[in-house]
């Protein structure tokens, strides 16, 4: 569902050294108000909840509403993850109901699925690419990032739990191990990080200096761009995203240079029962009145 430039702004860590000892933490925080435990500590500990929330996908149901705005317009999809990956249907665009035609296409396009389940399964088979991506960026973040606590712990608006607050920036002495990883020499920003839970809500980043792919060769991501990402429980710890905001300037094989503006929402989510096929999920969105959450 989210473009390989979001895995920018995925905190995380493998245990690592500690810029601080745990005792002056606890130092620090008593006199600033701070929370316990090191920066570090808590981008370890998001770390690993967030490297758990990447495998879980594919392993409950949740249907939702997705609200996007990029290059090809503005939309409105009904949304459902299933087993094998997520199926949608549209229903808006650009804030009115979708033509009989345009209805009848989408028809169309999800029977084929539903008829074709070899072509479903080779279209969805790069989001085991994905998670692996993912997976392997967030591992390398404490290594590639200084985490430092947020002055004044600013919590977002309308939060009704705790909030623990870190600002982030390039480590000098990291060396990435693959091109991936490049991502992670030219970026900084801050997240926010549920107090209870250990999840990431939050999460804002910018590129500081351009960024090359294989020397620039394969792709370079222009300074100035921004992100930002949230995620909420969908129930019972199932997390999912809530908004991204993608706003970039990548120039592919040193010739075509892409912007990528996208703003993207879900709203009236809802977890299912159980985990559902795809091709149960379809059946769903292919009911004479979708049900919309």
């Amino acid at each position: 569902m989210l473009s390989a430039c979001v895995l920018l702004s995925l905190v995380s860590g493998i245990p690592g050294r500690a810029l601080q000892t745990e005792t002056q933490a606890a130092t620090q925080a008593q006199t600033q108000g701070l929370p316990q435990g090191t920066p570090q500590s808590w981008a370890e500990a998001a770390a690993r909840n967030e490297v758990a929330i990447i495998r879980q996908q594919g392993t409950f149901s949740v249907r939702y509403l997705e609200h996007k705005i990029d290059s090809k317009g503005d939309t409105v999809r009904i949304v459902i993850e299933s087993k094998q990956g997520g199926v949608a249907r549209l229903i808006q665009r650009n804030g009115k109901p979708i033509s009989r035609s345009e209805d009848t296409a989408e028809r169309a396009r999800l029977q084929y699925d539903l008829d074709h389940p070899e072509d479903f399964l080779r279209h969805h088979r790069k989001d085991g690419s994905w998670r692996a991506n993912a997976i392997q960026v967030v591992q390398l973040m404490p290594q590639a990032m200084i985490n430092t606590f947020g002055p004044g712990q600013p919590q977002p608006p309308g939060a009704t739990t705790r909030q623990v607050v870190l600002d982030y920036r390039p480590n000098p002495k990291f060396h990435p191990p693959t091109m991936l990883a490049d991502l992670l020499t030219g970026i900084e920003g801050r997240v926010w990080i549920d107090a209870e839970t250990q999840r990431v809500t939050r999460i804002e980043g910018h590129v500081l200096h351009p960024v090359d792919f294989g020397l620039g060769v394969v792709a370079r991501l222009a300074p100035g761009g921004t992100l930002e990402f949230e995620q909420i429980d969908a129930g019972s710890g199932h997390w999912m995203y809530s908004h991204l905001s993608e706003h970039i300037v990548v120039r592919a094989l040193m010739v075509k240079t892409m912007p990528e503006n996208v703003e993207d929402s879900s709203s009236q989510v809802e977890l299912l029962p159980s985990l559902l096929s795809y091709q149960d999920a379809i059946r769903k969105l292919l009911a004479p009145t979708p049900p919309v959450p």
